[in-house]
């Protein structure tokens, strides 16, 4: 039980963190604008994957922001490392969350399908 709490807790950190060194830390413009959407940790603390999201749906955007963010990564690593008070930072991996990108999508044929009833 304090296992789970402990991983959902450093979870919670690294997402408010990650967040706070991207507004502050990273100065490559193709991470602007990235949102930091959620953040799973494995039971052994060793690994994490943060999820994030853009506002733009264009591969292109995607790609970028991606490498953008590969790039950042040991920066990230590091900041998080001096911030969080933990033995071992986990290595981090990003992501791309699609959830907004699929709701927004469904939100939009909801419309359409709406549009065509009247």
């Amino acid at each position: 039980m304090t296992q789970n709490y402990r991983v959902g807790r450093l979870e919670q950190e690294i997402q408010r963190e990650v967040n706070d060194i991207l507004l502050k830390r990273v100065r490559d413009p193709r991470v602007d604008g990235v949102t930091i959407t959620g953040v799973d940790v494995t039971g052994d603390l060793q690994q994490s994957t943060i999820y994030y999201s853009i506002l733009s749906d264009k591969d292109a955007d995607e790609e970028n922001t991606q490498k953008g963010l590969e790039k950042a990564t040991p920066l990230i690593r590091g900041e998080l490392g001096s911030r969080l008070s933990i033995y071992k930072t986990p290595e981090i991996k990003f992501a791309l969350d699609n959830s907004i990108q699929y709701g927004s999508k469904i939100d939009q044929l909801i419309n359409k399908l709406k549009r065509e009833d009247k």
